[in-house]
Parts: C-alpha cells; sequence; structure tokens
C-alpha cells in the first residue's frame, strides 16, 4: 500500500514541479501602472554576424525606411549607401549586435520606460530563426540588467491561408521557456505578469486583409495551452485585435467568434495605428467614446484593457514598392512635435485607462519609432525621410517617461504637452 501511495504523490507532483520553469517572483507582477512599448528587433546590417542576406536600409533605389535612427550612442555602426547633408555616410545599427539591445534597455531605464514587448513573427516561430533567438536572448539579458519588463509577443503574420496553424507557436513556446528561459531568466526576473502570470500576447487576430481564418487556425486550442496546460501553462493571455473589435466592423472581421475567443483570453490590446490623425477634426473625441465603450465592454465580460497609442505614421518608402497603386504619402500622420502623441496619452489616462501599449520603440520602416532618432537625417532626391520637428533626438523617450509618471499618478494630468527644462 505505501508503494502505491509514494507512486500516487509522485505522479501528481509531476506537474507542479514541472509548472515551476515560469519563475514566480518578478519584479512586475501586473501590467497595471505601466507603459510598455513593442520592440520590433528586425534590424540587420552587413558584416553583423546574423547571415542576413538583405538589410534593413535598403537603398536608393529600394529602402523600407522612413525615419532615420540617431547613432551617435551605439557602439557599432554599419555605413550605409545614404549621404548626410555633409556628404558623409548615413549610419545604421544592428539589432543582432548585443551592444545595441543593451543600448535601447539602458534609453528605457534611463528615461522611465517600463518595458517592451518582443516581437516574435509566426515565421520565426515556425522555422525557429536562430538571429532572433540570439536577439531575444540579448534583450533578456538587458531586462535583466536594466530592471526592465519584458514579455514575447507572438505576430499572426506570415501565416499562410491553409496547410498551418498556431501549432508552431505552442511548439516555439516551449522551445522558449525551455531553452531561453524566458519566463525564468537569470539574474533579476522581470518577465511581465498580471495577476501573478507571465503575459503571452497574440497580435493579429480579427483582420480582415490576413489570409488566415479566425475559426481554422486552432486559436481556442493555443488559448487554452498558454492559459491551462501543466507544464507550460499558467499564462495570462493578451490578444491583439483590430480598433473595432467589439463593434465587428469597420477594421474588423464581422464575426462573432472573435468575442468568443476573447472571453477566453485575459486582456485586449486594440491596434489603432493609422486608425485616428490629427489632421482629422475632433479625432480625439472619436479616440475617447471609442476607449471608454471599449473598457465597458471588458469591465462587463471581466477582461482588462490596454489602450494603443502611437507617435504618427509614416510608410512612403516601403509602399512605393509594396504597394505602387497606393503609395503612401511621407509623414502622412504628423506627429506635430509629439502633441499627437500626448494628446493620445492623456485621452487614454483620462478615460480611466491604468496601462498603456505604445507603438512602438524602435519602428522606424513605418515611422511609429519613440526611441531615439535624428531631426537631420540622409538627404536624398528618391527616398524621403522625416524628421522630428525640431525636437531633440529623445524627445519621443522623454515625453513616454513623463507619460509613464503620469499613469502612476506621479504626476499630475496635463492635458498639455510638456517641455523639458
Amino acid at each position: 500500500m505505501k508503494r502505491y501511495v509514494t507512486a500516487f504523490l509522485f505522479l501528481v507532483t509531476i506537474p507542479v514541479q514541472a509548472q515551476r520553469k515560469h519563475s514566480r517572483e518578478s519584479q512586475y507582477p501586473t501590467y497595471h501602472g505601466l507603459i510598455m512599448a513593442g520592440y520590433q528587433g528586425w534590424f540587420r546590417a552587413a558584416g553583423d554576424g546574423s547571415g542576413a542576406s538583405h538589410f534593413a536600409y535598403g537603398d536608393e533605389t529600394r529602402s523600407g525606411i522612413d525615419m532615420w535612427p540617431d547613432v551617435s550612442e551605439y557602439e557599432k555602426t554599419y555605413s550605409t549607401p545614404f549621404k548626410l547633408a555633409d556628404g558623409q555616410p548615413a549610419k545604421f545599427f544592428s539589432s543582432y549586435d548585443k551592444s545595441t539591445t543593451d543600448l535601447h534597455f539602458k534609453w528605457m531605464q534611463e528615461y522611465g520606460i517600463d518595458g517592451v514587448f518582443m516581437q516574435r513573427f509566426f515565421n520565426t516561430a515556425k522555422h525557429r530563426d536562430s538571429s532572433s533567438g540570439v536577439i531575444l536572448k540579448n534583450a533578456l539579458a538587458a531586462a535583466s540588467k536594466y530592471h526592465r519588463a519584458i514579455a514575447v509577443m507572438y505576430d499572426l503574420s506570415g501565416l499562410k491561408a491553409s496547410g498551418e496553424d498556431c501549432s508552431a507557436i505552442i511548439a516555439d513556446w516551449k522551445y522558449l521557456v525551455d531553452q531561453l528561459k524566458v519566463t525564468n531568466q537569470p539574474g533579476a526576473k522581470t518577465y511581465l505578469q498580471e495577476n501573478g502570470k507571465p503575459v503571452v500576447a497574440i497580435w493579429g487576430i480579427g483582420f480582415p486583409d490576413r489570409p488566415y481564418q479566425l475559426r481554422n487556425i486552432g486559436l481556442e486550442r493555443l488559448i487554452d495551452f498558454l492559459k491551462n496546460d501543466p507544464v507550460y501553462g499558467g499564462c495570462a493571455v493578451m490578444l491583439g485585435v483590430p480598433t473595432a473589435w467589439r463593434t465587428l466592423n469597420a477594421d474588423c472581421v464581422p464575426d462573432p467568434y472573435l468575442h468568443t475567443l476573447l472571453q477566453q483570453a485575459d486582456i485586449v490590446l486594440p491596434w489603432t495605428v493609422q486608425r485616428y490623425s490629427p489632421l482629422l477634426h475632433n479625432d480625439m473625441d472619436r479616440y475617447r467614446d471609442n476607449t471608454l465603450e471599449d473598457m465597458a465592454w471588458c469591465r462587463q465580460h471581466r477582461l482588462e484593457y490596454v489602450p494603443c497609442v502611437y507617435p504618427g505614421f509614416s510608410w512612403h518608402n516601403l509602399s512605393r514598392y509594396e504597394f505602387p497603386d497606393d503609395v503612401k504619402p511621407s509623414g502622412s500622420i504628423p506627429r506635430q512635435g509629439g502633441r499627437f502623441y500626448w494628446q493620445q496619452i492623456t485621452t487614454a489616462i483620462n478615460a480611466g485607462a491604468t496601462m498603456l501599449y505604445v507603438a512602438m520603440f524602435d519602428e522606424v520602416n513605418e515611422a511609429t519609432a519613440i526611441f531615439k532618432t535624428t531631426d537631420q537625417p540622409p538627404v536624398s532626391t528618391t527616398t524621403p525621410f522625416i524628421d522630428l520637428d525640431g525636437k531633440p533626438s529623445d524627445h519621443y523617450l522623454w515625453l513616454t517617461g513623463q507619460a509613464a509618471k503620469m499613469l502612476r499618478n506621479e504626476l499630475p494630468l496635463s492635458i498639455k504637452m510638456p517641455e523639458k527644462n
């Protein structure tokens, strides 16, 4: 009898022990009170060791960059085909370099930005891209070093219309937990949690321009795995959805199954890039009303809600060859020196938001980046780059840090954009 009892106790303790692959401790046990940004980390350069066959910055005939980084503080930089006004070659960084990631997280600490969601695209998860693994590993180390929150955001972009489903993400999450120790990094534990559970985001659910369908890619199985698997589960799931996710119209698929999925998750993140503009009369009123109604729906269904804010948008250079019949103008959603960004932040906080998602930290392709960029980009007759409206390179880092203090009531809510002394 004693032998069987011992065997039974051994069996029932296996899941408990395995569950401890996620650290029970974190310096960030909740998303509330935090401003997190998205982090692409996809920029490569010749000679950086990543083996990349193409370079993020492109050239005069084909570039996907609309905003140029300020590279004055980087340990390693790489020459590009572009020229500065003084005739010197314009330089770019590589996300593959550990020193780059370290600098970015140092900035987060210096300016008071709480942390980032590391973007992990479907094809990266499916093929287990080694260079992306290096970047994520470097980010985990930098997050621990600078005590910044970090979490994984899976982006379904790249998922095909048929023959693929979310099984690749399930396998990849096991790999990240087992091999990269994402939820239990060495050193200071800073993986973002909500209610003591590691946050995992799945972005790209409900968008009508995607080839995949909501109902046939195994999303319910994925959510159930992340929440309930005895070994790799116990997570809080955040779903990235269109702006009109609640009403199921406009930029969202008209399928109520989206609401079924949302009610199995924990946090809702609407994607609002390009959905609001300072050029439209009273668009912040629309943003406010939509946020209030979204939050009411989430309260009714016991979900957390994270508003998305962004500084501006420009997609001219990339759209020239991605969408030649619909080329976007340069600076189509202007930053107005930070005023548009600050309007969204204060509107969201005034509506009752207790956490924010910034799109994005390092996205210079669509010119939504908040990290240090230059007001004096390369000069080109074929490839225009937006500037910073005369603001210093750290303007948006500083604004985001001020917003984080305001979110936590460390500073009073100010509708007027602050100015650095």
